[in-house]
């Protein structure tokens, strides 16, 4: 028996024939706090004031986000799992103290794909570590690299972010 208790509804989707892009190309993150993001219609339409996101550089094709539902109707679980995975070249002192911050803060973030959208991370509870290494590698053609998984559990997929809200967005760049 279908479930009428649901305020959504399927209207069906015309196939897509622009290009799209894997990967992605920045990510911003700020500490975690309650509504950062406002969502109206399913999009961001709103970030506080007075919150900085910090760049987070990386090597091109070295970061991803994976997005995955998870649905249990026994226990009447259904939510999404976003896991963004960074890499960061070259194992040195500045990297391990700030993956060490990362492993330890609740987040909030900003990701943009290599298509140019914007997605946020943590609208309704912390973006939050959930595994990490350092590797020196075997080969002189192995990483010597970081890298850091952040996960965020919503309700849904993670919401875009238009521009005309970025526009409103405090990034602090990242510096040497």
């Amino acid at each position: 028996m279908a479930c009428n208790c649901t305020n959504q509804s399927i209207a069906g989707l015309c196939k897509d024939c622009e290009g799209s892009l894997g990967g992605i190309v920045a990510v911003y993150l700020a500490n975690y706090e309650e509504k950062i993001f406002t969502i109206t219609s399913g999009a961001v339409s709103g970030v506080k004031s007075g919150v900085s996101f910090y760049e987070y550089q990386f090597r091109k094709n070295t970061g991803s986000m994976t997005s995955t539902l998870n649905i249990d109707p026994a226990n009447g679980v259904n939510f999404v799992q976003t896991d963004l995975n960074l890499i960061f070249s070259r194992m040195e002192t500045k990297k391990r103290i700030e993956m060490a911050a990362l492993s330890v803060n609740q987040l909030a973030g900003i990701v943009k794909d290599a298509n140019g959208k914007y997605y946020a991370l943590g609208v309704s509870e912390p973006l939050e570590a959930s595994a990490g290494d350092g590797q020196t590698g075997t080969a002189r053609t192995d990483g010597n690299r970081y890298s850091i998984t952040l996960t965020d559990n919503q309700e849904t997929f993670p919401p875009l972010i238009p521009d005309s809200v970025m526009e409103t967005v405090t990034i602090v760049q990242a510096t040497n």
